[in-house]
């Protein structure tokens, strides 16, 4: 897989962008009809369906998969805007297979069904200068460890919390999987996620990992919004702000990728 990466940020901003190999798609006009179509529809719904939408487009060969989802603490402003500038960006125009990771939503589209799947693509972005001491480090995975167990079992299966260490100050987690999963499909991707990653988050004092069926946050400041979008299906306002995306250069970065 391809992957074009970019750094750990506060603001709306490209993360990642996972790609399949050329699979000529540019070649295909009907092919790229029916992605703009994609793009349009999840564009329009993702914001208005509290932040996650999935829809298909087209048929037979030329059909396409596309799920949209915003972090459960993004208001619906910098939802829609998120969202809006994801579809924009074309990183990927040969692929079929893309993910991409923004700060505050992911976009993922594919010629093959994934809906419901557990996906165990992932990437992790750590910050490489700031370290903990050990006894903090093993209180922060401990308290990851229990976000993982907690988060999966809320109506959203997204949860916040936070860590006091003493003199050392607090610890904000966060964790979310794609709502289209089960509940313990979204329970284990967090394992896997911990687990297959703990060599490069290290004593890290911030580092966040980012999956196709589940993300996991942790920085030494509060990174996430107050705002949190309602359990029960409700309509979001939409804004016709354009927040922009600004390319950065990476810290670290790596990536796992199921093929």
């Amino acid at each position: 897989m391809l992957l074009t990466n970019l750094s750990l940020a506060d603001t709306n901003e490209v993360l990642g962008l996972q790609c399949s190999g050329s699979d000529n798609a540019t070649l295909e006009n009907q092919y790229q009809v029916n992605l703009n179509n994609l793009l349009d529809s999840l564009a329009a719904n993702g914001p208005i369906h509290n932040g996650f939408y999935t829809a298909t487009e087209g048929k037979g060969t030329y059909r396409i998969f596309g799920i949209t989802q915003c972090r459960g603490d993004v208001s619906p402003t910098d939802c829609a805007a998120c969202i809006r500038n994801s579809t924009m960006v074309r990183g990927c125009s040969t692929s079929k297979n893309v993910t991409m990771w923004l700060t505050w939503c992911v976009l993922r589209y594919s010629n093959m069904s994934f809906f419901g799947v557990w996906d165990q693509s992932a990437m992790a972005l750590t910050n490489d200068t700031n370290f903990e001491n050990s006894n903090v480090v093993s209180q922060g995975l401990n308290f990851m460890n229990e976000l993982a167990a907690t988060a999966p079992q809320s109506p959203l299966m997204f949860q916040t919390a936070v860590l006091d260490v003493g003199q050392s100050g607090k610890r904000y987690g966060m964790a979310q999987c794609s709502r289209d999963i089960s509940k313990s499909d979204c329970g284990r991707c967090f394992v896997y996620l911990l687990a297959t990653f703990r060599t490069t988050i290290g004593n890290k004092r911030g580092w966040e990992i980012h999956g196709a069926s589940c993300s996991m946050w942790y920085h030494d400041y509060q990174f996430y919004f107050n705002f949190s979008i309602p359990a029960n299906e409700g309509a979001m306002k939409i804004s016709h702000e354009r927040v922009a995306i600004r390319l950065m250069i990476p810290v670290l970065l790596f990536l796992l990728s199921s093929l």
